[in-house]
């Protein structure tokens, strides 16, 4: 099973000593967490993707891709890759980059995490949600799967002898997260294509969480993909850790009263009753986690949400400590006492995939994307192309 951390990259002001970090700092800061959770021995750093304030990361890629060099042995992620204003065209292109750079050290998370003013800023209706990450994931998955692509569609300029580069690393596309909080038709695109599917819950009550994830289960089963419990799900949480629950307790409330994201709604205590929220020793958050199993099944990976709502640098990197020194050892071990022999441990690996795919003789050992039929042309010589598509 894996662990890791994710990030939304909020700026958020320090309670405390009322600092507020510029774009520059916190940008530096998630890049020092990301290097940090990498040598502590955790398995995964996931960035958010977000385009208005108070939010830096509108770049994941670029980021992913420094982090690419500057690490060793963590995946790197998204939390999330926004699927409904997006092109798919540079999806494929950027993430098919960045599985090259980083030698196959990465999946991505679609969702569509946007605020409501960003669809319009982005040329996109946010009334045709679900329908844009629906037709949008169709046509990513062929650009990655079809050396050639010829398409149309409802939500995108149609193309014609298209070939994305560069090809996916070894023939195989990075694995695939599907997040959803609410909507039923995103666990059920997840199901279709057998991809992975992670409910992040900050928000909500296990039993909602557990609600979507046996959906996701029941109709991944249904597409043909494997049984039900061995559908691959991964599931977001926050938590604040001191090994005195007390100063855990005292530390954390200011933060959690002041973030825009908590302040002025329900207590800290109503709220870590009733959402992952958990607040307390390593202990008191093993015994929290460990509990999700029972009411979701075994899962393949755990987010953490640590660096948010002010909390200063020393604080998150001390959080990560703390993760992997006592906390993830203690539940990776529960995991694999529970977990059924048949059911995955850990998402697809891309090594996994290659060897896959190999003995399915679906792929070759070198890539080489199809001849090019564009080279050498201006867009003047090539009218009838031109007129192919506006025809």
């Amino acid at each position: 099973m894996q662990f890791g951390i994710f990030s939304v990259g909020d700026v958020t002001t320090d309670p405390l000593t009322r600092h507020t970090p510029d774009d520059t700092e916190r940008v530096r800061n998630m890049l020092t967490i990301a290097k940090h959770a990498d040598e502590a021995g955790l398995d995964v750093f996931a960035t958010g993707e977000h385009h208005n304030p108070p939010f830096v990361p509108s770049s994941p890629t670029t980021m992913l891709g420094y982090l690419a060099g500057v690490t060793q042995h963590i995946t790197l992620s998204t939390a999330t890759t926004l699927i409904t204003t997006n092109d798919p065209v540079r999806l494929a292109e950027e993430y098919a980059m960045l599985q090259v750079i980083s030698d196959g050290r990465m999946d991505l998370m679609l969702g569509r995490g946007n605020t409501g003013p960003v669809y319009p800023w982005f040329g996109k209706d946010i009334r045709q949600g679900i329908n844009l990450a629906v037709e949008n994931y169709a046509l990513l998955r062929r650009l990655w799967t079809e050396d050639v692509v010829d398409w149309s569609g409802k939500f995108r300029t149609p193309l014609q002898g298209f070939t994305s580069t560069p090809r996916p690393l070894d023939g195989v596309p990075p694995f695939v997260w599907h997040a959803s909080i609410r909507s039923p038709e995103i666990a059920e695109q997840a199901a279709y294509y057998g991809d992975g599917f992670l409910h992040n819950a900050i928000f909500w009550p296990m039993e909602h969480t557990a609600a979507m994830v046996n959906y996701y289960r029941q109709r991944f089963e249904h597409y043909g993909h494997g049984r039900a419990d061995q559908a691959i799900v991964g599931l977001g949480g926050q938590v604040f850790v001191r090994h005195d629950s007390q100063k855990a307790w005292d530390e954390f409330l200011p933060y959690f009263n002041e973030a825009p994201v908590y302040g002025h709604g329900p207590s800290m205590e109503d709220f870590t009753r009733d959402t992952p929220l958990t607040v307390g020793s390593p202990q008191q958050v093993i015994d929290r986690y460990g509990a999700f199993w029972e009411q979701v099944g075994h899962y393949q990976r755990q987010l953490f949400l640590v660096d948010h709502a002010g909390l200063p640098l020393k604080t998150v990197l001390e959080q990560i400590d703390l993760l992997a020194g006592e906390i993830v050892p203690a539940l990776r071990h529960e995991a694999e006492l529970r977990r059924p022999a048949d059911v995955p441990s850990d998402p697809p690996s891309h090594a996994a995939m290659v060897a896959a795919a190999r003995a399915a003789g679906q792929v070759h050992e070198q890539q080489v994307a199809a001849a090019d039929h564009w080279t050498g042309k201006t867009a003047e010589d090539d009218i009838d192309a031109a007129d192919e598509v506006t025809a």
